[in-house]
């Protein structure tokens, strides 16, 4: 059928995009195995101690693929086509490009939980803007959270399910209370308030998950701030020039400086983590 078909093509990708990571000249295993996990969501090919270096920074999140990887493709995706214009012909077809390819992306890395919530949100946000209707992240939300609950009851009992949308909540309900402490002008952004806001988004998420955190794996990172200031940066910059790379290395014109620009930006996030899981 279509449906199966859809799956087994998007399966088939995501085994090429492994296959490519695998031939691109890294001098090191531990940045093509990171590059894996982010991109493809692979995570079996890196050591035992960085995942523990990853978890007891409080940095787990960033090696399950989650809203923050499909938003960082949806973002690639939306500035790439943003030269098409805002004619309604170029908004349709950029918001079906974006949908179909996060939709792919979905299948191709497995469709867990939490990347099915953030498709459910690019694809509730497309809806609304070409509808012209109101699109509040709390409508969203709830919008999300029903129609993947209706497709899939027992998705409510995953782990993965309850912190991204415990996640989401805190970033719907509790953010907009703490930006409130320092408000900023739309379109105005300097660094402290775009490293304000990173702190307020951690905070926020870290108030609703830390209940589900604690009585799941009896855990709390204390250093999650410190964590999410460096590793969501640099987590932003290796997955967007990792996927260059990748497209470039298919071509098979993949120039040495992107691969030593992965490699320094990988080996920086490792050694931060490490280093703050020692504190």
């Amino acid at each position: 059928d279509k449906e199966g078909l859809i799956i087994s093509l998007a399966a088939g990708l995501c085994d090429e995009v492994q296959i490519i990571i695998d031939t691109i000249p890294f001098r090191t295993e531990e940045t093509a195995a990171m590059v894996r996990a982010l991109v493809t969501g692979d995570k079996g090919m890196i050591h035992n101690d960085i995942k523990e270096a990853f978890r007891a920074s409080g940095a787990s999140h960033i090696l399950a693929l989650s809203g923050m990887h499909l938003g960082i493709v949806y973002g690639i995706v939306l500035k790439l086509l943003a030269s098409a214009g805002n004619t309604r012909r170029a908004l349709v077809g950029r918001s079906v490009a974006a949908v179909t390819i996060c939709g792919l992306y979905t299948l191709a890395t497995g469709a867990g939980e939490s990347i099915v919530r953030a498709f459910l949100f690019i694809f509730l946000n497309e809806v609304a803007k070409l509808t012209h209707r109101r699109h509040e992240l709390k409508q969203i939300l709830l919008a999300a959270m029903i129609i993947q609950l209706t497709i899939s009851p027992l998705s409510i009992r995953s782990i993965g399910f309850q912190l991204s949308y415990a996640a989401m909540a805190g970033i719907a309900f509790i953010n907009p209370w703490i930006q409130s402490f320092w408000p900023q002008e739309k379109g105005h952004k300097n660094l402290p308030h775009k490293i304000w806001e990173t702190v307020s988004v951690s905070i926020s998420c870290q108030l609703t998950t830390a209940p589900l955190a604690w009585y799941y794996f009896k855990s709390f990172p204390t250093n999650f701030l410190l964590t999410n200031l460096i590793a969501i940066p640099l987590v932003g910059l290796i997955i967007p020039i990792s996927i260059l790379a990748i497209i470039l290395q298919g071509t098979g014109i993949c120039p040495e400086l992107l691969v030593t620009a992965i490699e320094g930006l990988v080996t920086l996030l490792i050694t931060s983590l490490e280093t703050i899981a020692a504190i």
